[in-house]
């Protein structure tokens, strides 16, 4: 009851203060951007076979909308509430901090969602003049990038559970997500021992294989095993500061 009350009073904050629209817009005009300069790369080195790699582009291109964007969706889960009291009456109440934090983590995937589904416009645009697009190829892609979402989510919700500031938890949240970004960008920095552990723990090279149109059970199980550590931290956050 209490996780379905907070799952709906977060869903109508972000649409109620038009958040959600802003969002959804920013995220189809980068994808839009996104998406033509693919096709245009693609049909002037790639020829014709969709097959050899435009999904691939598309894929990656979305992967850092989602890095851009996910951080404005999470930096005011806790931090604004926090700031403006209502947090802090909440703690008052028996209400399991599970609950308070699920509901507002269902309702971020949710927005995910509707920003993933509403990109499937753009292929549906593409198989107007070329009808042979191969839609189940898509799955992987989208099943990754929901992944990778969920896991940005977790990561922003954990650091807005840490300040006050909307601000702050954006930044934080981005600058985090960039630094498992660009993790094993410096390979001569360091030796194959080390390069193998970042790999490991890269969040971005885990998500290649879905890019290409391939689902390995290992690497949804290490995004599910990251989005619960994740949110248990979340969840001790909020217990140490009840």
């Amino acid at each position: 009851m209490v996780l379905r009350a907070v799952f709906t009073k977060e869903l109508q904050s972000y649409f109620g203060l038009f958040l959600a629209y802003a969002i959804v817009a920013v995220a189809l005009a980068l994808c839009g951007f996104f998406f033509y300069t693919d096709i245009s790369f693609f049909m002037m080195w790639g020829g014709q076979n969709l097959e050899r790699g435009l999904w691939e582009f598309f894929f990656h291109d979305l992967r850092y909308v989602l890095l851009l964007l996910i951080p404005a969706i999470t930096a005011r889960s806790f931090a604004e509430e926090k700031k403006l009291g209502p947090l802090a009456l909440l703690w008052t109440y028996p209400i399991p901090e599970s609950s308070v934090l699920l509901g507002k983590f269902f309702a971020a995937a949710t927005l995910l969602v509707v920003v993933l589904v509403l990109t499937l416009i753009y292929p549906l645009v593409l198989s107007w003049w070329y009808p042979d697009v191969n839609w189940i190829a898509l799955l992987p892609g989208y099943m990754g990038l929901f992944l990778i979402g969920l896991v940005f989510i977790s990561v922003g919700l954990l650091l807005s559970s840490l300040t006050d500031s909307q601000a702050v938890a954006a930044m934080a949240t981005l600058g985090v997500l960039v630094l498992f970004w660009s993790l094993t960008w410096n390979e001569q920095a360091v030796s194959d021992t080390w390069l193998q552990t970042l790999l490991q723990i890269s969040l971005f090279d885990r998500f290649y294989n879905f890019a290409r149109g391939a689902i390995d059970t290992q690497e949804i199980s290490f995004f599910l095993f990251f989005v619960a550590f994740f949110l248990l931290l979340t969840w001790q956050a909020l217990r140490s500061r009840r």
